[in-house]
């Protein structure tokens, strides 16, 4: 009832056309402001979505590390009992160290030379992100790399044309001899098969061969590691898989899920999210004061309708919710069209990739844009939530009318 009474005062042709201009300035600033941040968290959705993609390449469901120090003990029955956990598809093992790789006399490059087992391509897809040559590492007498892109680029060369060697110095464990520094390093060749790109963080960092290359440098022991990776299969918690290492494995590790490896990053885009939703809101408090004088005008206007109400028995109570429904009327109808606008703008951009990126450094070459049902509920709800309140003192004013019978 109080809806039907608030939208025939909202078509019923009124006496001044400032109140009719003043509610359409509201209704259009809720629209254009619901449809902007919605258009905009879509691209941030889609964004995230491209981010993730990217970073689950290389970044695994769960990562175990020591707790201290740059190694680790996995024995071969804790690595058992690792790939029986419910959920576990592969457990890969990791020899990892900063390294100086130089090409000629020339070219050379500080990277991460990170040796895998024959597990890894189970537990990642960088083998998928391979451009050229081929995912080739090796074995320890004859070590092969896949470098990143931007490492093939410092060091000048085409990793699938190379026909030489590249000189590896890794640092030695123990002790290092001042007057000796040479001697710190330990030295050894390696060939080029191929290269990945990925993102730039890993393109520019990140060397691939075989972990017996790795440890047989690096004087490791058997059963010593720089880190493990575990996939799981789709579907599966990785909290619930974190929950279950460190209950196997104790206190020693470190086990990060694939969000905690790049809580940094994951951060910054929810952050982001926040500052355009503080600014959403910031713009419907301004469009409320529209609202607020509308509303204010209206009940002026109404002012013998109400008092008709009251003969007739409406209580203060129902005559303050038909103008709060009246708000709320308002409201949804800037919210229906700020919906639709979005949907329709985002429809174009995935169909149609109307807007671009510029320039030929990106994964892709247009915005990308995700929909997501709990984006438009949380719209649809603050801004019921803040017509709710502008519409809150005129609704009073109107409550508070004096009731007068004249003859």
């Amino acid at each position: 009832m109080y809806f039907l009474f608030a939208w025939r005062y909202f078509k019923a042709k009124k006496s001044t056309n400032a109140i009719n201009i003043i509610a359409w300035v509201s209704v259009v600033a809720i629209a254009f402001a619901t449809a902007a941040l919605l258009v905009l968290w879509s691209a941030f959705n889609g964004f995230e979505d491209l981010v993730k993609s990217l970073y689950s390449t290389f970044y695994t469901n769960a990562k175990i590390t020591p707790a201290t120090g740059k190694t680790l003990v996995l024995t071969p029955s804790q690595i058992e009992a690792l790939q029986k956990i419910p959920g576990v598809k592969s457990v890969s093992l990791i020899a990892e160290e900063k390294a100086l790789l130089q090409n000629g006399s020339d070219y050379q490059a500080i990277v991460t030379l990170k040796g895998v087992d024959s597990n890894y391509t189970r537990v990642t897809t960088v083998a998928h992100s391979v451009i050229r040559g081929k995912f080739d590492l090796g074995d320890a007498e004859s070590p092969r790399a896949v470098l990143g892109v931007g490492i093939e680029n410092v060091l000048a060369l085409l990793s699938d044309r190379s026909i030489g060697t590249l000189a590896v110095y890794l640092p030695k464990k123990g002790n290092i001899d001042i007057n000796n520094l040479v001697s710190a390093f330990a030295e050894a060749q390696i060939t080029p098969s191929g290269s990945f790109a990925i993102q730039q963080d890993f393109d520019n960092n990140y060397v691939l061969t075989n972990i017996d290359f790795v440890k047989q440098y690096m004087d490791f022991k058997p059963e010593e590691y720089s880190s493990a990776e575990v996939a799981a299969f789709p579907g599966t918690d990785d909290n619930a898989i974190k929950q279950a290492i460190v209950k196997l494995l104790g206190d020693p590790y470190t086990v990060q899920t694939r969000y905690e490896q790049n809580s940094s990053l994951y951060n910054v885009m929810r952050l982001e999210k926040y500052a355009i939703y503080g600014i959403f809101i910031l713009v419907l408090i301004v469009a409320s004061f529209n609202m607020i004088g509308a509303l204010s005008m209206l009940v002026l206007e109404k002012q013998k309708d109400i008092q008709i109400l009251q003969s007739m028995g409406a209580a203060a109570t129902w005559i303050q919710k038909v103008f709060l429904a009246e708000g709320l009327v308002l409201a949804a109808i800037g919210i229906s069209a700020g919906m639709i606008m979005a949907i329709t703008i985002c429809f174009l951009q995935i169909q149609f990739k109307l807007i671009p990126l510029q320039g030929a450094s990106f994964v892709i070459d247009y915005y990308p844009v995700k929909m997501i049902v709990a984006d438009f509920a949380i719209v649809a709800a603050t801004v019921l939530v803040i017509a709710l309140l502008a519409s809150w003192f005129p609704a009073r004013r109107a409550a508070a009318q004096s009731f007068e019978l004249r003859n």
